[in-house]
């Protein structure tokens, strides 16, 4: 299928209702406006798979020094959860790469531009508080930094802290052009260090890595299932707002060339740095790779190396994953340009107090936000696919979309209902709170669509048309 058809014109980007777009960042991007090649957008999805928050969830596996799953079994767990990464993101890009809309405008087919500003927070808050737990880390490792620096005369992680997010809100400032830089050094750099980590746990500290974690027994029962949900979960929110990516990527890429986009550098990335955090808690005991990692080492060098790309990695992740949707999603309440909203969004992560999430002593605090935002993630990207295929037909009418008073204004009952029946249904049993909440909410939403709210101005455009 050929998605570049409905990508549109500069002349048609123009014709945009300027009432419904109070910056340029929220108008569809046409064909010249997309700037990533195929290697500048995997190299996006490197850079965020090597980050510490996800070394953090491979560390989680490690528990009072025995894992809960073995070696084969996290494997297992993490290729699973990646390839239904990939799976999920291809399809929901669609709306974005063939009409170049952002995520906010993406939600308003579903829910209404006004019920939409309700289900947007539903993906900013976890970023949010991604935001937050990435920069946290990364402001342990620039702590180490400092006190490296000034053998042990400063020793401050909250300053640290702060310092990090006011240095993100003034790269993040520039969009998506410091992105793809940022990034393109990122996704080389971090997996050199990774490599390079793997190879001296093997190396020096094989004995506690077999014992704690290889030769664990493990199961393959419901902790197994439930990890799958944690590593999926953890990616739940970036392939829900997928349209924010996949509207920068240039024309001419097919769903499959698009899919191994996802795939490869994932699969490199979050699976290696997952292992990566199994190992190094069996290790050392260090839950928060910002202390694990320089513990590995005697030279004092290469724990102020260490440090300084933990931060760069912290950076680097919440460049692609943390920043933009929330941003977009403080425009579309606000009204406000671009800058200030990511200066918003970094505020409000500094608020999030993230060092409750990544404690030194178990990392079960971020599991539990896992599994708590997955159930309302799991309905929502139900709702939207089933609304993009099966009930749009993957049609879209993008003027309505943006125009004042146009059949996508107000509220979407029927996609607000499905959302709470199928979060509801997640919280029954919270361990796979995601998987269950896709069911209910996919299955419910076309039947509510179909039988309740006559009349509904949303029935246009749909295979529920003539129902109206």
């Amino acid at each position: 299928m050929d998605l570049t058809k409905g990508i549109p014109a500069s002349a048609d980007v123009k014709m945009i209702d300027a009432e419904t777009t109070s910056d340029e960042s929220l108008k569809p991007n046409g064909a010249e406006d997309r700037t990533l090649g195929a290697l500048g957008y995997m190299s996006l999805w490197v850079g965020d798979g090597v980050n510490m928050g996800n070394m953090t969830l491979g560390a989680s596996i490690v528990v009072a020094g025995m894992a809960i799953l073995n070696i084969w079994q996290t494997l297992t767990a993490a290729l699973i959860a990646i390839a239904i990464v990939s799976a999920f993101f291809t399809l929901n890009d669609r709306a974005g790469y063939k009409y170049g809309i952002p995520y906010v405008a993406h939600l308003r087919a579903s829910f209404g531009k006004k019920g939409t500003l309700l289900s947007s927070l539903l993906r900013a808050v976890p970023a949010v508080i991604w935001y937050g737990v990435q920069s946290w880390i990364g402001g342990t490792a620039l702590n180490e930094v400092v006190k490296i620096l000034s053998s042990g005369a400063i020793d401050n992680v909250f300053i640290s802290f702060i310092l990090l997010l006011v240095a993100q809100i003034l790269l993040s400032m520039k969009g998506f052009h410091s992105i793809k830089v940022v990034e393109s050094v990122a996704s080389v750099v971090l997996m050199g260090i990774v490599v390079t980590v793997f190879f001296i746990l093997v190396k020096d500290h094989s004995a506690a890595i077999s014992t704690s974690w290889i030769n664990a027994k493990g199961t393959w029962g419901l902790p197994f299932f439930a990890y799958i949900m944690v590593f999926l979960g953890n990616y739940a929110a970036i392939f829900l707002s997928a349209a924010d990516y996949s509207r920068e990527l240039k024309e001419g890429y097919s769903d499959k060339k698009r899919g191994l986009f996802y795939f490869l550098p994932i699969i490199v990335s979050y699976g290696s740095v997952i292992v990566v955090g199994a190992m190094l808690a069996s290790a050392t005991g260090y839950t928060n790779p910002a202390l694990g990692l320089p513990a590995l080492f005697d030279n004092v060098y290469m724990q102020l190396f260490i440090s300084v790309f933990i931060v760069f990695g912290a950076v680097a992740t919440n460049m692609v994953a943390n920043i933009v949707t929330p941003a977009y999603v403080i425009q579309l309440f606000t009204k406000l340009n671009y800058k200030a909203s990511v200066t918003i969004t970094g505020l409000l992560a500094m608020g999030s107090f993230p060092w409750l999430l990544v404690q030194d002593d178990n990392a079960k605090g971020l599991d539990t936000f896992v599994h708590v935002y997955s159930a309302f993630l799991g309905p929502l990207i139900a709702i939207l696919l089933v609304e993009f295929y099966i009930m749009r037909k993957q049609r879209i009418d993008i003027s309505e979309l943006y125009k004042k008073d146009g059949n996508f204004d107000g509220v979407n009952y029927a996609a607000l209902l499905a959302l709470g029946i199928g979060t509801a249904a997640a919280f029954v049993f919270v361990d796979l709170a995601w998987l269950i909440g896709l069911i209910v909410a996919g299955v419910a939403y076309p039947i509510i669509s179909k039988t309740l709210f006559k009349g509904s101005k949303f029935k246009k455009g749909t295979i529920f048309e003539e129902a109206i």
